[in-house]
């Protein structure tokens, strides 16, 4: 707490051109591997309230936190909105501890809320791939309304364990042998019911790694417990849609930030 005190008390003190660079706070403490979990926070000059927790892809083996993670915040920032970048553990067959991470950045975020300037009740979350797994998670494996976000934001996500789910994903969060029920917990499209948070997904449909199946596995469970969701296909850009770059990839941006307006609405 005294950390975070700190650097608050940093942020004020800092000039008008300095003020608002990313601020990094540490989540629990270092485990078992002396690894620890890290939010990273981007705020806009003008913040609106919103704020979204950024979970980068990485088949759960790696975290992209550039590309996915701060480079996003970074577009947020444009609209208004605080990104909040996610750097959490890596499961390595643990597979509680993602999630745990996650949770434990949703609980911070809302706990400092005014701090940041923030709506504690607009809090949403956006993942890609892997990390889409671990959004849809959040957002579908919470024990309590605290530790549920607002909405949230799906890009090329990782939602079975079944079927159609990414090997490498499965094996890093579950490992090599894994049970049917462990399967069955973390097939996210099983896990959607009324009190899942409003969602938008976008997929193209010549993703190979991750077939676009896993969006519209969820979309669809979304549509049957009357959960607001739209679903976006995106006709090519395979898996991280050309490079994070391209018509699909400006698509995507452009349609998440006026469905987040329409949300609103």
């Amino acid at each position: 707490m005294r950390s975070f005190l700190v650097l608050i008390l940093a942020f004020f003190m800092t000039g008008p051109l300095q003020a608002y660079q990313p601020i990094r706070i540490m989540l629990g403490k270092p485990d078992e591997n002396n690894e620890q979990a890290h939010i990273t926070v981007h705020m806009p000059i003008e913040p609106t309230g919103k704020s979204i927790i950024i979970c980068p892809g990485g088949g759960y083996g790696g975290v992209v936190a550039g590309p996915e993670g701060n480079g996003i915040a970074v577009w947020l920032r444009e609209h208004g909105i605080t990104g909040v970048v996610l750097q959490y553990r890596l499961p390595r067959g643990r597979h509680a501890v993602p999630l745990s991470d996650a949770q434990t950045a949703l609980k911070y975020m809302r706990e400092h809320a005014n701090e940041f300037k923030l709506d504690p009740n607009d809090i949403g979350v956006m993942g890609f791939s892997a990390g889409g797994h671990l959004a849809s998670t959040l957002a579908t494996h919470a024990p309590s309304e605290t530790l549920r976000p607002d909405f949230a934001i799906l890009i090329y996500p990782v939602i079975t364990m079944g079927q159609h789910t990414h090997g490498g994903s499965k094996r890093n969060l579950l490992g090599p042998d894994p049970s049917d029920a462990l399967i069955k917990k973390y097939s996210n499209e099983l896990r959607v019911d009324k009190n899942t948070p409003p969602t938008f997904l976008a997929h193209a449909i010549d993703d190979e790694p991750v077939p676009p199946i896993n969006s519209r596995l969820y979309h669809e469970a979304c549509k049957q417990h009357a959960v607001r969701s739209i679903y976006l296909e995106l006709p090519d850009g395979g898996h991280g849609l050309n490079g994070y770059k391209g018509p699909s990839w400006d698509k995507w941006q452009s349609e998440a930030i006026k469905w987040l307006r329409w949300l609103e609405g």
